[in-house]
């Protein structure tokens, strides 16, 4: 029974020698700049006691000093001082602290000594690493958002233009110069064109869709609107009549600026031109706005210009469905390696 209260006494007296015994963890000087802080971290154990002493090298003030247990709990706050010796904190749970020393506004930087120990719980905890060490995780949330599916792509043939002009004689001075603008949107893949003088050109043209409207009954049951012009905007091999007496018009196929500068007599530029009783032909996908422009050169006589445009163009139907996201946010994260 003696002996039970022997080694009772014994290990008491142990755990009151570990209680009075400080380990260094640190003794250093950092210095804070005007409007600076200075923010160090270091870990310690449960049961422990956490001494801090502070000293200002000049004997000045310092604006605030901070130990909070991490994450966000404050475990002492000082104002204003200069000095703190021998602050003890006990720690309840194995952590990490954050040592936070501020300056504030005035003509100096303050120079800071500090000491920090602990006196450990217990011998088991006599040898602690209060190293914080840091590495990255990586934090994954999921977010939904709305995306636009292409959920179907049809092909469109469209009757775009069917256009009569009236071109006067080269006698009437600036009268024999016609022009007129149409626009092609972005969906627009191909186009072609039929351009006739007077009523006579309508005659090759009705012939050459009539020929179409048998050879390709499958693809007009698909698409309504395909006709002769179609299958030249497209490039099927097609033959329109060209007619080579009547009236012929000189024309152009132009862009922008161009279109006045043709008016004017000034040098232009042209995708096209041609002269001709009746003309047609494919033409290469153009965005925007573009002109026809007409010039008569019979001295006495007005000619009648019909102008049929035939557009290609794909629409596209897009449907928007919600879409699952993962978003990935590395951040740094502090650890203790005991």
């Amino acid at each position: 029974m003696k002996n039970k209260f022997l080694i009772a006494v014994l290990l008491l007296a142990a755990g009151e020698c570990y209680n009075q015994s400080p380990v260094d963890v640190v003794e250093s000087t950092l210095k804070v700049n005007i409007l600076g802080e200075e923010i160090f971290y270091l870990g310690f154990a449960a049961g422990d006691k956490l001494i801090f002493s502070f000293e200002e090298a000049n004997g000045k003030e310092l604006k605030e000093i901070e130990i909070t247990e991490m994450p966000s709990t404050s475990k002492f706050i000082a104002y204003k001082t200069a000095m703190i010796k021998n602050k003890q904190i006990n720690v309840q749970k194995t952590g990490i602290y954050k040592f936070r020393f501020t300056n504030s506004a005035g003509i100096s930087a303050k120079t800071c000594k500090y000491k920090i120990q602990r006196i450990p719980a217990s011998a088991a905890t006599q040898v602690f690493n209060t190293t914080v060490f840091t590495h990255v995780v990586n934090d994954t949330t999921y977010t939904t958002e709305d995306d636009a599916e292409l959920t179907r792509t049809d092909t469109v043939f469209s009757n775009f233009q069917d256009r009569t002009v009236k071109v006067g004689p080269a006698s009437a001075a600036g009268a024999n110069k016609t022009t007129f603008n149409f626009l092609l949107n972005e969906n627009v893949i191909a186009w072609s064109y039929y351009i006739h003088v007077n009523q006579a050109g309508q005659k090759p043209f009705d012939e050459a869709n009539k020929q179409i409207s048998i050879e390709s009954k499958s693809i007009i049951n698909k698409f309504p609107n395909y006709n002769v012009l179609g299958a030249i905007a497209i490039g099927k091999p097609v033959l329109i009549n060209k007619m080579q007496e009547g009236e012929d018009i000189a024309y152009w196929i132009m862009e922008g600026e161009n279109e006045s500068l043709f008016k004017s007599g000034g040098q232009f530029r042209f995708i096209k031109k041609g002269k001709a009783v009746n003309d047609y032909s494919r033409m290469e996908p153009r965005k925007g706005s573009l002109y026809f422009c007409f010039s008569n050169d019979n001295p006495k006589d007005a000619v009648t210009v019909t102008v049929k445009i035939t557009t290609v163009q794909v629409n596209e139907a897009m449907e928007i469905k919600p879409t699952k996201r993962m978003i990935i946010k590395p951040r740094t994260e502090m650890y203790l390696k005991n």
